[in-house]
Formats: structure tokens, C-alpha cells, sequence
């Protein structure tokens, strides 16, 4: 068993160079309906990028795409610079890529260190290679190491899920996925239905796990937290990449004109300096 998890010491380091999750010529279409058409995308390492666009834009189809949900009719996927199939969520994942769906995935009835480890128990041998049990020394451990890391605050690791704020529970979905060690976190709407502290507070987890070194791709509506927490903002329209922002360097009203298409913009990569 691994027992590591990611470094809250040493300073990572980042790959400014080559994505750690690249997305080239994207087609998908449901029956007569075209919803991407030779998108592109790019997440680097330590890198915050906000996907936006008006419902029906292709965003939700490009996100089930990058975590397996949905098989592209054609494009390529590339993790790390190496070409790859995912074919399913469980592929997503083996690759490093892990999603947190608005409805967080967690069970009310059971408490935080329950719902970290649900489905992939850590156990210790009472006999060996005879009789096993529930390691959960080694799982409360495990589970406030990475709490600590995200710097999430909550009562007790010991308290139902149920009993928590919805930024808490936010924050506890996310720390799920970081015992996996992703290179790549998917947010689907992080901040949706939250108050004022507790979208702050899912802020600062997210602004943690780009200290950490991940790619986080981060689907939004509220410009407001997409220009307090990316590097860069991604609009899609009609299915399309239609523009692409250097959140520094562009206003609230020019991602908004992209979004309406008000104003079109050709959706250059990237290069080092915008990250």
C-alpha cells in the first residue's frame, strides 16, 4: 500500500513546457447533433483553467470526454505527452484524471474518513495471509494528513458527512480524489449553491491544489470566482473552442462578449508566461 501523499513541503515543480492533459481535434455528435467540433484543450501543471460558456456551449460534453464518460468520435487525448485511450471513468482515473460532479458523490450517513476510503479500504493482517481487518488507525491517519494538506477545517474527521456546511462537504469530495495522487482534477461547478465563506473557502482549496502541482480544469458559470481563481479562462461556443483568455491580462466584460459571441477570438496555446 502506498501511504504517501502529495507533498504539502517541497516545492513541486512544474512543467511549463508540455501539458499534463492535452486534447486535440474533439469530435462528438449525438445522432444529428454536433456537440464539439474540433475542440482543442490544454491544463498544465500548477495551472488553474476555467471552462465557461452559455448552456448548450459543449462544456459538460467536453468534461465527460476528458474523464471517460463520454468516448469522442474522434481526437486524441494526450496525459503527460503520451497518447492515450480512455475509453471509460475507471481509464480516466487510472491515468490520473479525477472529476468531482456537482453532486459530490458522498454519503450523508457515513463520516469523513468512511467516505475517503469507500471502495478501496485500507486493511492490516490479524493472521497473516488468514484474516485481515479495517486498518482504521491508518485510515484516520492517512485522511487528516490530507485534510491538513488542503488546509480543509472541519470538527472532527469523525462527524457524518450530513452534519457538515456545503463547503466543507465541497472540500471533503475533493480530498477524496487527492488519496488517489491525480495529476489532473476536474471541478464540475464548484461553487454552485454556496454562500459568500463557503465559496471562499472551496477557493482556497482550489488555489491549494495548483501550490500542489496539479492541472485544474474548473466548469463555471460565475465569472466572479473563474477571475478569482484561474490563470485562464476557455470558452466554448456552439460546440467550439471560440476563445481563449489570459485571466491577468482581460476583463469580466471581454470573457462575457466571448461567451455571447458578441466578440470572436481565435484560441491561440498558451505559451509559458500566460500560466
Amino acid at each position: 500500500m502506498n501511504n504517501s501523499v502529495l507533498s504539502s513541503q517541497a516545492e513541486p515543480h512544474f512543467d511549463r513546457l508540455q501539458p499534463r492533459l492535452q486534447l486535440r481535434n474533439i469530435n462528438k455528435s449525438f445522432g444529428g447533433v454536433q456537440a464539439l467540433k474540433n475542440v482543442d484543450f490544454e491544463a498544465y501543471a500548477g495551472e488553474v483553467v476555467g471552462l465557461v460558456g452559455d448552456n448548450g456551449a459543449g462544456k459538460s460534453t467536453l468534461v465527460k470526454t476528458m474523464s471517460g464518460a463520454y468516448i469522442p468520435d474522434s481526437g486524441e487525448i494526450l496525459v503527460d505527452g503520451q497518447l492515450l485511450s480512455i475509453a471509460s471513468p475507471q481509464d480516466a482515473t487510472r491515468l490520473g484524471i479525477e472529476t468531482v460532479y456537482q453532486d459530490l458523490a458522498l454519503c450523508d450517513n457515513l463520516d469523513v474518513v468512511a467516505n475517503l476510503w469507500l471502495g478501496r479500504e485500507a486493511y492490516r493482517w490479524l493472521i497473516p495471509g488468514m484474516i485481515k481487518t479495517l486498518d482504521e488507525t491508518e485510515m484516520e491517519r492517512r485522511t487528516i494528513e490530507v485534510l491538513r494538506m488542503l488546509d480543509v477545517k472541519i470538527p472532527s474527521v469523525r462527524r457524518p458527512v450530513a452534519t457538515l456546511s456545503g463547503g466543507q462537504r465541497q472540500c471533503i469530495a475533493v480530498a477524496k480524489t487527492i488519496l488517489r495522487q491525480p495529476k489532473v482534477v476536474l471541478l464540475d461547478e464548484p461553487t454552485a449553491a454556496l454562500g459568500v465563506a463557503q465559496t471562499r473557502q472551496v477557493l482556497n482549496l482550489i488555489q491549494r491544489l495548483k501550490q500542489q502541482g496539479l492541472a485544474v480544469v474548473v466548469i463555471s458559470h460565475n465569472l466572479h470566482d473563474v477571475f478569482a481563481v484561474c490563470d485562464r479562462a476557455v470558452v466554448m461556443r456552439l460546440g467550439q473552442r471560440s476563445a481563449t483568455f489570459d485571466i491577468k491580462n482581460s476583463t469580466s466584460e471581454q470573457v462575457v462578449a466571448a461567451i455571447t459571441g458578441a466578440e470572436y477570438r481565435d484560441s491561440p496555446v498558451p505559451s509559458p508566461e500566460m500560466i
